[in-house]
């Protein structure tokens, strides 16, 4: 090559280079000794160099979307009011709950400190009406759920079972009496509760063969029997307990006050899910309750099936959060882990699976978003809540399959969150109500026809 063309190139050269640029890349390496490895590359070596640069420079890659599992911005179609108060939420779960819960998962530990952080929320109770509770929308305690079991389903569950099924039992099922005695300071979380249905021997058959039971004496209720299960109940300080009649065999509900003689709760160990929740054991024998701390409005299963039918709404939502938190962990994960020098997050089979993650979530996020306008309208049915808590249940297990799968060998680690979710899944796949009872349920409506077991 001449002289001359060697000038020339030099120059077309330097106008091509960014001078600034250039000061930079020489402040992190030695660009001389860079230079003299690139001159000693062969031609298929430079070649590869330069589709890895190119393909680091693909449009889209220094600018990547924001990480959210609200597909379709359902976000959208809430007020200002109600988005704040999701985002405080979410802010919350994300700065007090998010670092503590991988430990205390771990160790089947419940984080009581975050009770006193959690009062300031003010979002116990949401749709209850009067004794302090904020009376929003159905739409907002589904939306509270998912934000809260987005960070830990365990979480989720201390809350949906004081709020939902023991304040729920309260509201729908106490005298006015019981009523104020309790949900003004449940609302505060200056008392939690509890609420123990199922049992040893009896699990989706309770509808009709509860085995503890309950006498009346012509002045107090004596109750035996055992529950199991029971969420909250090892530090709770009311349990509401359902037992059959003797006389009528009709099903009672009852306000059991902790430290109640003839009340015993033992903490299950060894469990694979739900870690943080406490759940217990518990045994009534000879236990009394007077008339006064009878659920006054529940004189049957019927009345115990109102409350479940409010509640079932609410871990359809637990389970879209949880299908959420282990997509989004999923989606950060890939963007950042890398293999054969790209983000694992750019080939084919990766997308493949976060496409079918976040097109199940959106699937079931639509699903509850249109269940609980329903429930605020009064339109919701036994085989409405069914039907959403068995869909999402199923398409959970499926999104914290996928979200496992793409982490490889770190998807069981807790560091990950991914494992705690595939763990929690299986709890939220058999909780109020079974796959099979809530199919059951809905088949039973859409045919005419009652498979149950008679």
């Amino acid at each position: 090559m001449s002289v001359f063309r060697k000038v020339r190139n030099t120059i077309n050269l330097l106008k091509s280079v960014d001078m600034d640029q250039l000061a930079k890349i020489n402040e992190q390496i030695d660009l001389s000794e860079a230079m003299k490895s690139l001159g000693q590359l062969d031609e298929r070596q430079l070649k590869g160099l330069m589709k890895m640069l190119k393909t680091k420079q693909k449009k889209g890659q220094s600018d990547l979307p924001p990480i959210t599992g609200d597909f379709y911005n359902l976000d959208l179609k809430l007020t200002e009011e109600q988005r704040k108060l999701q985002m405080d939420v979410r802010n919350f779960m994300e700065d007090e709950v998010r670092p503590l819960v991988n430990d205390h998962w771990n160790r089947a530990k419940f984080p009581h400190e975050i009770i006193e952080k959690f009062k300031k929320l003010n979002i116990t109770g949401v749709p209850y009406e009067g004794y302090g509770c904020p009376n929003l929308p159905f739409l907002m305690e589904g939306i509270i759920a998912q934000e809260i079991a987005r960070v830990d389903v365990s979480i989720s569950t201390f809350f949906g079972v004081h709020s939902g099924l023991a304040m729920g039992s309260i509201y729908l099922c106490g005298s006015e009496e019981q009523k104020q005695e309790w949900l003004p300071k449940m609302q505060k979380l200056d008392a939690i509760g509890a609420f123990g249905l199922t049992e040893p021997n009896v699990g989706s058959g309770v509808a009709g063969g509860l085995e503890t039971t309950c006498k009346f004496d012509g002045e107090n209720w004596i109750l035996n029997g055992q529950k199991k299960w029971i969420g909250n109940a090892t530090f709770a300080d009311v349990i509401i307990i359902w037992a059959r009649d003797e006389d009528s065999n009709q099903v009672k509900g009852f306000l059991v006050r902790k430290g109640n003689p003839g009340y015993k709760a033992e903490k299950m160990e060894d469990k694979m899910a739900l870690r943080i929740v406490q759940n217990a054991i518990i045994t009534l024998t000879d236990c009394v309750i007077p008339e006064s701390d009878r659920l006054q409005k529940a004189d049957s299963f019927k009345d115990t099936a109102k409350v479940l039918r409010m509640t079932r709404a609410g871990v359809a939502w637990q389970a879209v959060g949880c299908a959420r938190g282990a997509y989004e962990s999923a989606l950060k994960y890939t963007r950042k882990r890398e293999q054969f020098g790209r983000p694992i997050a750019s080939y084919q089979l990766i997308q493949n699976h976060l496409v079918e993650m976040v097109s199940n979530l959106t699937a079931m996020q639509t699903l509850v978003f249109r269940l609980s306008e329903m429930q605020d309208a009064d339109l919701l049915t036994d085989e409405h809540a069914s039907l959403a808590k068995v869909f999402c249940s199923m398409r959970t297990r499926d999104v914290v399959s996928r979200a496992r799968e793409v982490m490889g060998g770190n998807g069981i680690l807790l560091e990950h969150d991914v494992a705690r979710f595939v763990a929690d899944a299986e709890a939220i796949y058999s909780y109020e109500g079974t796959k099979e009872i809530n199919s059951l349920i809905v088949g039973r409506a859409i045919t005419g026809y009652s498979a149950f077991v008679s």
